[in-house]
């Protein structure tokens, strides 16, 4: 890809006409062909390239090309109105505004939109068009320095400060401003304390539906990441299912809608896990056809479909996904129906953004992504996880250290939830009603423990332990 650093660029086209003027007798420092790929991958996945640019906080500005700042104008404004980023929408939209014949019309736009055909080179053309615009504008800020230099008639000592403010003024934009004064900090805390006090006791997250738990949590808190760890064949997602089901729908209080990535298993076996297990329906039975289609069971199959159909559930079976297609779906998500509880099933099966890094950065970028989209969004996210085997081979209670492929894990989770069978069951679940052990082996503002579950194997549900 060949940068226009210093050679001059013939006015061949609108995207040109109204370049910056040279400085020092050079061309400022771009990169048309930047730009467009850039611009290419908006058009091809707008809402989440478009996110990673305002992440960055890439405006028009940032582009060289006038006919480049009037297009991404229009794709950012298009984002926050939650319109569709595609050429005829952006065209049509320019076309209203007396705008379209400045961006070379819709023959222009069309060769933009086909300058690459995929989207995993954006964040290398973000920062290339970012560092770009820095450099073009530390240029302008250093030639306003050098003429006044020249005609300097007050103290140096003034000067060297202005001098100071105005290229702080120019970088600032590269990092977030995200440091807060401890004023708005603790009016939050004392918010979240009265609401403690006001409640006496009661859930302040999302509730589980298991009362051992929600008293040792207080519910999934907002912002928190919750690692549920097991060997495979274990539980995990039915146990996450039976959380989401009550989640949505509780028997009191308000439903939080929920939001279930599945890389691993597909929607409709989900949705025939749910429906079975909140109707208490056989599957074993169900599969061979052995239930009475006018009977009890039928009726409460058809009762479960209604209350899951209704319910603020919504499902991604996308069988192979990175952290950043995972955060972009979920943002699209929460923009159209807000979100309270995000469950990701699970971990180990997200697709790396670089697959030549070693397994275990892999895992521990995936984990950091999730992290981040918990704060982000101002949800809980539940995710699920594999342990290795030492456990197994010890025969012993799982620990930390059991968590597989990655130690970012445990440190980028506020709470961490083992699923286990008892020290002296056989191996897996084997009877219809058996116990399981949950262990809450981390949690950063509550106390850790185990408790019992109820496992009911033929209907795959968790319930709270009964003898």
């Amino acid at each position: 890809m060949a940068d226009s650093d210093s050679a001059s660029v013939p006015a061949r086209s609108p995207r040109t006409e109204r370049a910056a003027p040279a400085m020092f007798g050079r061309e400022l420092p771009h990169s048309l062909e930047a730009e467009e790929y850039l611009l290419s991958c908006c058009f091809i996945d707008g809402t989440d390239t478009v996110a990673r640019c305002l992440e960055d906080k890439l405006t028009p500005k940032a582009f060289f090309a006038p006919a480049n700042q009037l297009i991404f104008e229009k794709l950012t404004d298009l984002y926050h109105r939650s319109l569709p980023m595609e050429i005829a929408v952006v065209a049509e939209e320019l076309k209203a505004e007396g705008k379209l014949a400045a961006v070379g019309g819709y023959a222009y736009m069309s060769q933009v939109s086909s300058r690459i055909p995929t989207t995993a080179q954006a964040p290398y053309f973000i920062e290339r068009v970012r560092d770009l615009h820095v450099l073009r504008e530390v240029i302008h800020a250093a030639g306003d320095i050098v003429e006044r230099s020249f005609g300097l008639t007050g103290s140096v000592d003034e000067f060297i400060d202005q001098v100071e403010k105005d290229m702080f003024a120019v970088t600032q934009n590269r990092v977030s401003d995200s440091a807060k004064p401890m004023k708005e900090p603790a009016r939050e805390a004392m918010n979240i304390i009265t609401k403690m006090m006001m409640k006496k006791g009661e859930l302040t997250g999302v509730p589980s539906g298991f009362h051992d738990l929600d008293k040792m949590t207080f519910g999934f808190q907002r912002q928190e990441m919750i690692i549920l760890a097991a060997r495979p064949s274990m539980g995990k997602t039915s146990f996450a299912l039976n959380i989401a089901d009550y989640a949505a729908l509780p028997k009191k209080g308000e439903s939080a809608a929920t939001l279930i990535f599945s890389l691993e298993m597909s929607a409709a076996q989900l949705a025939l896990r749910m429906l079975c297990s909140r109707a208490r329906i056989n599957m074993k039975l169900l599969r061979e056809g052995l239930l009475s289609k006018n009977g009890t069971e039928q009726q409460e199959l058809l009762k479960a479909a209604d209350e899951l159909s209704k319910a603020p559930i919504y499902i991604d079976d996308s069988s192979s996904m990175s952290i950043m297609q995972l955060r972009a779906k979920a943002r699209r998500v929460h923009a159209r129906r807000k979100l309270g509880f995000i469950i990701v099933d699970y971990l180990q099966l997200m697709s790396p953004i670089d697959s030549s890094v070693p397994r275990e950065q892999q895992v521990a970028e995936a984990s950091r992504g999730l992290k981040a989209l918990a704060k982000e969004l101002d949800v809980p996210v539940l995710v699920l996880s594999q342990l290795n085997r030492s456990s197994e081979k010890d025969n012993r209670t799982p620990r930390l250290s059991d968590l597989r492929e990655s130690g970012s894990i445990e440190q980028d989770a506020d709470v961490v939830l083992m699923l286990a069978r008892p020290k002296d069951a056989d191996e897996k679940f084997q009877t219809a009603a058996d116990s399981a052990e949950l262990i809450v082996a981390k949690q950063r503002n509550g106390p850790v423990g185990e408790l019992k579950l109820t496992f009911l194997r033929d209907i795959t549900r968790f319930e709270n332990f009964t003898q």
